[in-house]
């Protein structure tokens, strides 16, 4: 192999540049950068360009070239008929960034139109999977033999049974504080006989559901979302479809209705562990008995609170598990796919809770709310 080499005759005709050798990524000078900026210097004085002593020509040497030109052919160029094919090559490939980026004055668009681009194909896919399961359902009924009974229970032990502890916890926590910071309040009006109606509608209908939808979509969420991510990245995924195995059977539809079944008593727990923890702090701070909030508690709240709660609940499930589950299947044969993928789902998830418990809350505000 030839180095790539550089010849310069200065002649009363104008400048020729000849190029010779093998102009190859390994047989150029390095760094690259230097010697393409040395051939744009050459190009700016317009001169004859004769590369018919390049013996060979890979696309890194076309590249070179291409940017030294400026993205123009010369005015006087000898070159063989292989080579300029190559070099064409480089042009067609280097025009789809020009036209992309020829509009500067709406360069802004792009971001929000990206934005909404990725919104709308996450949508689809949503959509699609939730079609998906629909038809599943369809023929688990017809063939209840199928239906993937272990794996449905596996997920609700996972999601539902293993959350018990961290859900009763913070639970217990948000309950002692937001009666504490209430109890700070209510002593100012002499009204604290009714902090438990503060604590049981704000608990049982609102802090309880979104508390453990954040949690769950932490904890579960992510954990579905790196558990069909890794699938897809050790092509596990498609050794099921190879068996004839349907993904959406055994991976995706137990996840979903196992969180549709655990979010609920996720709900009902945490409520519990927040109105317990409400219940001491009132009893500290306004020496309020047990069994006065015990006694108070269903008189004020009225039950379909709880059962709003625990309806926001199938909801949040439902959503989080597909959500989890179509970022999941959406990860590329890769570790970075798999990290951007898992941190996306669980964002996704939350925000779409709390939009969920928006709805919620404007559909039934005229319910369980006494007046």
């Amino acid at each position: 192999m030839a180095a790539a080499a550089i010849d310069v005759l200065r002649q009363a005709s104008g400048l020729q540049v000849r190029l010779s050798g093998d102009w190859t990524l390994s047989t150029m000078a390095q760094p690259v950068a230097a010697v393409e900026r040395r051939l744009r210097a050459l190009a700016s004085e317009n001169p004859h360009w004769d590369l018919q002593g390049i013996a060979r020509l890979d696309s890194a040497g076309a590249v070179v070239l291409w940017r030294a030109w400026q993205g123009r052919w010369p005015a006087a160029l000898a070159i063989s008929p292989r080579h300029r094919a190559l070099v064409e090559q480089v042009e067609h490939l280097d025009g789809e960034p020009a036209l992309q980026t020829s509009g500067q004055s709406h360069a802004w668009l792009l971001v929000p139109g990206r934005l909404i681009l990725a919104l709308a194909r996450n949508l689809l896919g949503l959509i699609a999977l939730l079609g998906q399961l629909l038809l599943d359902l369809a023929y688990l009924a017809a063939h209840p033999r199928d239906i993937p009974w272990r794996e449905m229970s596996a997920n609700v032990f996972k999601s539902g049974a293993q959350a018990l502890p961290v859900t009763a916890l913070i639970g217990f926590l948000i309950g002692i504080v937001l009666s504490y910071l209430s109890a700070l309040q209510l002593k100012n009006f002499g009204a604290d006989v009714f902090i438990v109606n503060l604590l049981g509608i704000g608990i049982i209908r609102e802090l309880g559901p979104v508390l453990v939808a954040v949690l769950v979509a932490g904890r579960s969420g992510s954990a579905m979302t790196a558990q069909i991510g890794v699938m897809r990245v050790t092509e596990e995924i498609d050794a099921l479809a190879t068996m004839g195995i349907s993904r959406s059977v055994r991976l995706v539809l137990p996840k979903v209705i196992a969180l549709a079944i655990a979010m609920p008593l996720l709900i009902v727990w945490c409520s519990a562990a927040g109105l317990a923890g409400g219940m001491l702090a009132a009893n500290v701070q306004m020496d309020l008995s047990y069994a006065f909030f015990i006694d108070t508690l269903p008189k004020v709240v009225p039950l379909s609170n709880l059962w709003i709660g625990m309806g926001k609940g199938v909801a949040f499930g439902l959503l989080i598990a597909l959500i989890a589950c179509h970022f999941g299947l959406s990860v590329k044969p890769n570790t970075e796919s798999l990290s951007a993928c898992t941190t996306t789902s669980v964002v996704t998830s939350i925000t779409v809770a709390i939009l969920v418990d928006a709805i919620f809350a404007i559909l039934t505000r005229t319910i369980g709310v006494p007046l």
